[in-house]
């Protein structure tokens, strides 16, 4: 039997080539290797208002951004979260045994409260949620980023006190699964920040979805620096190292072969060939996603990956309500 892995993203706009080389690439490398469950976790987007239209295009989006990447949907699960009632029902379970303090420490909660006119109790319970995604498909590993850390180790609090309390080994303890590179691909204007898709500087990213010709404009805009040479250092040319980050993780050739290729070469021509290399991997994708966007193949997939997800999960939540005893009539659960 394969080890579990299980991921959610959220459908808060087009991701970046940052987002993709750093987690969503790596989704379709595992597919093969593990037994994978893919979310779209629409109901996190939700702890701050969003747009009703906005949101349902940027879930179905995601969707199709998911599958045209290369994530099969014979090999993988992919779902829309609120397609799942069990990831609100155990969310419920989670929150009533986790400690409010718990909650109120988390750094994501503290940014976000200080930039929001009002501040849900979802918001400061969403992680009860994130807790309720990765327990029920029983998940023994969780691609995660350092910002998202600290949601991990909530979950694996929650699955010690809920395992202490009321039977071992009733849930499964996960694990972090962290990239081992290209996990932080930084702005194209400002090697100091990572590129982010609401940058309000619009050349310090690249989308997934932007055109050819805008994908070359960007990176041939992208600041370096004057030692004029091509190097990998990213104390003293960190804009050079992230250019060579970025064509490395597209490309699949180490950073020492791009350097001895690159090193006199100018950065005229070594931009010029990044771009080529971006181009080349999100021009396929980008085609594929624009023929799933408004297909019924995606929604079939969709459908089809809500029903496995749903039989999954709700033997879960089964096992945890048991557990707890919120049962009346014993003899349905022999």
């Amino acid at each position: 039997m394969k080890p579990t892995v299980f991921s959610g993203v959220q459908p808060s706009g087009i991701p970046t080539i940052g987002n993709y080389i750093g987690a969503m690439k790596g989704f379709v490398d595992l597919q093969d290797d593990y037994d994978t469950t893919y979310c779209i976790v629409n109901q996190h987007a939700i702890t701050v208002y969003q747009d009703p239209k906005t949101l349902s295009q940027s879930t179905r989006m995601i969707a199709a951004l998911y599958v045209a990447i290369g994530l099969d949907p014979n090999k993988s699960i992919i779902f829309i979260q609120s397609d799942v009632p069990a990831h609100a029902q155990a969310a419920w379970l989670v929150l009533c045994q986790t400690g409010l303090g718990e909650l109120e420490r988390m750094t994501q909660f503290k940014d976000k409260a200080q930039k929001q006119e009002l501040v849900s109790a979802g918001l400061l319970s969403y992680p009860a949620l994130m807790v309720a995604d990765i327990v029920l498909y029983d998940a023994q590993y969780i691609p995660v980023g350092e910002d998202q850390k600290q949601h991990l180790e909530l979950t694996r609090n929650f699955v010690d006190r809920f395992n202490n309390r009321y039977g071992k080994d009733l849930l499964v303890k996960p694990e972090p699964m962290i990239p081992s590179s290209g996990g932080r691909i930084l702005s194209l204007q400002d090697p100091t920040s990572k590129m982010s898709k609401s940058d309000v500087n619009t050349r310090g990213f690249i989308s997934m979805l932007d055109e050819p010709k805008t994908i070359i404009k960007k990176i041939k805009s992208a600041v370096t620096d004057s030692v004029g040479e091509v190097n990998y250092d990213k104390e003293n040319q960190a804009a050079i190292s992230n250019l060579l980050d970025i064509y490395s993780a597209l490309s699949g050739r180490s950073i020492d072969d791009l350097v001895n290729e690159y090193h006199s070469a100018g950065y005229g021509k070594f931009k010029s060939d990044v771009a080529d290399q971006v181009v080349a991997v999100l021009e396929p994708i980008q085609q594929k996603y624009y023929r799933l966007i408004d297909n019924q193949e995606l929604t079939d997939i969709l459908i089809d990956g809500a029903k496995a997800a749903n039989e999954t999960a709700t033997r879960t939540l089964s096992r945890m309500e048991r557990a707890i005893g919120l049962t009346y009539k014993p003899s349905l659960y022999v």
